[in-house]
């Protein structure tokens, strides 16, 4: 049975995902900042599954993490969705807190790497995916999103440098698109997001597409309910 560790799996796009991997048959290691909701969402789970609540950015969580994986029988996939925002609503960057922003960076970028470096000689051993939830805010100027943005346009480029080093191994980079979730709540709060889908019916598609498929190595962006190669 595969194994897919998934960040941020409490809520939103993680906990979606989640739920169709199981609904597939995947074996899974799930993570979360807040314990009752992981809790709850493994609790609904028929898949085997291990929820550890923790922080990515603590080394001792990530290491758990792999070794829980690797009690499942190793690591086939990867999904590093966990992120922040930097600030909450989101602000220019004339007003943004530093603490913020370097909070950003250490959640949205230098987590989901060292979750790679430890999860590497698995995913090598099974030839296996990373998928690593992106933004079009890493590529758009979009006013306010500057922190945000930052944090995933360094998160696109490590990711295409190790799909270049590690060319057995599949690693995508997502753009999910516009999606109804908490964290777009806390960006904008004025915007209710009514007009916005649910990730299950718009991004999980077109995520659990790519896994499936195997796909190349690439950035992508979700469109409908399929996910397009950036640039093609």
């Amino acid at each position: 049975m595969a194994v897919a560790v998934v960040t941020g799996a409490s809520r939103g796009l993680g906990r979606a995902l989640a739920r169709a991997l199981a609904a597939e048959g995947w074996s899974l290691v799930l993570d979360a900042r807040g314990a009752e909701a992981l809790g709850e969402v493994a609790a609904g789970l028929r898949s085997p599954v291990v929820a550890l609540p923790g922080d990515v950015t603590d080394p001792e969580h990530r290491a758990g993490l792999i070794d829980a994986a690797r009690s499942l029988g190793g690591v086939d996939l990867l999904v590093n969705n966990a992120s922040v925002l930097g600030a909450e609503p989101l602000v220019p960057l004339a007003e943004h807190p530093l603490a913020g922003f370097r909070q950003a960076l250490e959640v949205n970028v230098v987590a989901p790497l060292a979750l790679v470096q430890a999860a590497l000689p698995l995913l090598r051993e099974a030839g296996g995916r990373v998928l690593n939830i992106s933004s079009d805010a890493a590529v758009e100027p979009y006013e306010t999103w500057g922190g945000y943005g930052s944090s995933k346009a360094a998160l696109d480029h490590w990711s295409a440098v190790l799909a270049a080093e590690e060319p057995e191994l599949r690693v995508w980079w997502v753009d999910p698109g516009d999606m109804r979730t908490a964290m777009y709540a806390a960006a904008v709060p004025e915007d209710d997001g009514s007009g916005r889908p649910l990730p299950e019916e718009a991004a999980v598609p077109a995520l659990l597409e790519l896994v499936n498929g195997g796909a190349r190595s690439g950035r992508y962006a979700v469109s409908g309910r399929s996910a397009k190669e950036w640039g093609r």
